[in-house]
């Protein structure tokens, strides 16, 4: 029988096997490290009198409760000011790389890690947030730590874990028009729902994955977790390879590393504990209706109701959804007006994102009333951006154009909804209360959130031009 690609990954790795008397421990390739988790784990390092074991393996940046508008002020909220300053003070005095606030390199840790090239096939990959999984588009194993493990990780660079099982989803068939990698991930929640890969890791297979660029895969990766996995992995391929030659911290060796990250890819007779199939002709583009992101629908449907469901606690758990969201059920979700569109995440705040967006924004305007915000997700994809006159097309049509943070993606800074208010957003979770107190979100990709702030409602991206002939 073959190996998967997470196999191989784990066995490189494995610095003392696991058993009967514990865990097997992993030694870290690379420990990532911003402002929210860290602060804790770097005062049980001086309580015990311990150093950071491999600086030059870890990376800090400050992305949660940064302000995304002006910095040239500093950070008004004074716990957030707090943890910057903590995140800045401990990586000067251990020695770890940081890039905060004043840096051109700052932005997200889940953005950063790729298009600076610290990221790399065949890694292991390790930090305080849980879309560490995003790291795993690159065939690394990359998942999100506690905050104790964050100091077991500083001091010795390895990390105690239970052997997780294996799932593979294959997405077969072509992707339709207007489909893109947000959607074939919220499409595969909706079937597997937020617990179906509970316990696993999951490789994404299959010709839907292997078209998508080193983007779209990340996007695809970084919402793994919402599906219950323990992190979510895309063979490295030569798409793979082309994104990480060149970057600042790739292989000074390129070729021999390449060499070795061909060998990754999980073997023809590999087998998982788990198999799913995703149909990918038959997606439509995808929006939650709820608050999880396993609650959702194609732009062409209806919000379901609580008797849709044969369950009891399905239905419970539907009614409570509707609820919050100050829905009825039966609704079409074309006809579910918005008050704010987010544009941006570790989900959704690359490059290629922006120009998914400003494609659909161009020459429009947002609609009367509607606060719409494009927040990149690292300064070098603002500056990027910018070369490319991205920030003109958004500006021209009404969005408030940012610096780069983690925004109102987990309303931890003043980028938050109001109660009441109802978003179209890029990012990756529409908990009760994510984006703010009250707060109703819906999950989106970024041609639909931009066709969204442009009608003032939920909007098929396919039909938009219509849909504004007919307003």
């Amino acid at each position: 029988m073959g190996t998967t690609l997470f196999r191989k990954v784990w066995d490189l790795h494995e610095v003392v096997p696991g058993g009967p008397a514990g865990p097997a421990i992993l030694y870290i390739d690379l420990h990532l490290v911003h402002e929210v988790t860290s602060a804790q784990a770097f005062d049980g390092l001086r309580l015990a009198g311990r150093t950071v074991r491999r600086p030059d393996r870890t990376l800090a940046t400050a992305d949660h409760n940064v302000p995304t508008i002006h910095r040239e002020r500093g950070i008004e909220d004074e716990l957030s000011r707090l943890q910057v300053e903590a995140l800045e003070r401990n990586a000067n005095e251990f020695g770890i790389p940081v890039f905060s606030l004043s840096s051109p390199r700052q932005g997200i840790v889940h953005v950063i890690g790729p298009e600076l090239g610290f990221t790399q096939p065949g890694m292991t990959i390790v930090c305080g947030d849980s879309h560490t999984s995003t790291h795993g588009a690159f065939g690394a194993l990359a998942f999100g730590i506690g905050t104790s493990e964050v100091e077991h990780v500083l001091a010795t660079q390895t990390l105690p874990q239970a052997m997780p099982r294996t799932m593979r989803i294959t997405f077969e068939g072509d992707l339709p028009r207007g489909v893109v990698a947000k959607d074939l991930i919220l499409g595969a929640i909706g079937q597997m729902g937020v617990a179906g890969a509970q316990g696993h890791v999951v490789e994404y297979a299959g010709p839907a994955i292997r078209g998508l660029t080193m983007e779209g895969r990340m996007t695809v990766c970084n919402m793994s977790i919402e599906g219950g996995a323990r992190a979510g992995m895309v063979a490295p391929d030569d798409t793979t390879f082309e994104y990480v030659e060149g970057r600042m911290a790739a292989p000074a060796d390129f070729a021999a590393a390449v060499d070795r990250w061909r060998d990754l890819p999980s073997d023809p007779d590999a087998e998982f504990d788990r198999e799913m199939l995703v149909d990918v002709p038959s997606l439509a583009p995808q929006v939650t209706w709820g608050t999880t992101p396993g609650m959702v629908a194609p732009i062409t449907g209806r919000v379901p109701t609580p008797e849709q469901y044969d369950d009891p606690t399905d239905q419970e758990a539907v009614r409570r959804a509707l609820e919050y969201m100050g829905l009825r059920g039966g609704e079409a979700m074309e006809d579910i007006a918005i008050d704010t569109v987010f544009l941006g995440s570790c989900t959704n705040g690359r490059i290629e994102d922006l120009r998914a967006a400003a494609e659909v924004v161009r020459g429009h305007s947002v609609k009367d009333g509607l606060r719409a915000m494009v927040v990149p997700g690292s300064m070098a994809v603002k500056a990027q951006a910018e070369e490319e006159g991205l920030d003109i097309v958004f500006s021209e049509a009404g969005f408030e154009w940012r610096d780069a943070g983690c925004s109102m993606c987990l309303g931890m800074n003043p980028d938050i909804l109001q109660p009441g208010e109802r978003s179209a957003s890029t990012s990756n979770r529409n908990f009760e209360g994510r984006q703010g107190k009250g707060g109703r979100t819906h999950l989106v990709s970024p041609a639909m959130a931009a066709a969204a702030a442009i009608t003032g409602h939920l909007v098929d991206v396919r039909t938009f031009d219509a849909a504004l002939a007919g307003a």
